[in-house]
């Protein structure tokens, strides 16, 4: 999937959609609660990774070998005491053509990088930089640790108003296709019930009851694949 089709398909799509597309897939869920710094923003790319240990060069090296549509994902370790992003950095990563900037820790500048329009997500804002600098880890630009998942290269990121997802490239096509069939199948369920079909009618849930008593280990969501539901998965 080239970067324009992936941004105009995630363009219909949620973060949300996708997650219950890798669910179902079997695909690790690698998710984490980042906000972004524009409410409403959203980014979809490749990942750019950077570990940054205390200085911008870092990044500045990452766009040299980015290609446009990449994402920067900053891996600063989730660290609360310094910002490790600013405008000056948001506003190069737009002159290379990066799609948006997700952060591992904290950015700073944050009412230029809202003027700059480049979609930013990050554990929040502080004034203060780097007052340190580290050993550059080995392998700074192949890969960068968000939360609990380490993303290299050969995966997507996407982001929206529900956080930050992380998908295998390889298996885009397949996740996006699954993402639209759900995403079909609650807007519909939304339809009903604002014309006065409630949730509980159409996914049949006193036949789930009635099945439950007699098989008391079957789960909802056993019972949803059977009707064609699709509102956890």
């Amino acid at each position: 999937m080239d970067d324009q089709e992936l941004r105009r398909r995630f363009a219909t799509l949620t973060t949300a959609h996708l997650a219950d597309a890798c669910i179902r897939a079997r695909v690790p869920v690698r998710c984490v609660s980042l906000p972004a710094v524009v409410p409403g923003g959203r980014t979809a790319g490749r990942v750019c990774p950077a570990r940054h240990a205390g200085s911008v060069d870092v990044f500045l090296e990452a766009f040299e070998e980015a290609a446009p549509g990449d994402v920067l994902v900053v891996d600063n370790g989730g660290r609360r005491d310094e910002s490790c992003v600013g405008d000056l950095v948001v506003l190069e990563a737009r002159a290379a053509g990066l799609e948006g900037v997700v952060i591992w820790g904290l950015h700073r500048d944050t009412a230029d990088i809202r003027a700059i329009g480049l979609p930013v997500f990050s554990l929040g804002a502080l004034p203060t930089g780097p007052r340190r600098l580290d050993v550059r880890p080995p392998g700074a630009l192949e890969s960068a640790t968000v939360g609990e998942w380490t993303v290299c290269r050969e995966d997507l990121v996407l982001g929206d108003d529900d956080g930050v997802l992380f998908v295998p490239a390889a298996r885009a096509e397949e996740l996006f296709a699954l993402a639209e069939g759900i995403r079909d199948t609650e807007r519909r369920q939304a339809e009903e019930i604002r014309a006065g079909v409630p949730l509980r009618r159409q996914v049949r849930f006193d036949i789930y009851l009635a099945r439950r008593r007699r098989t008391p280990s079957l789960s909802f969501r056993d019972h949803l694949r059977t009707v064609g539901g699709a509102i956890e998965e």
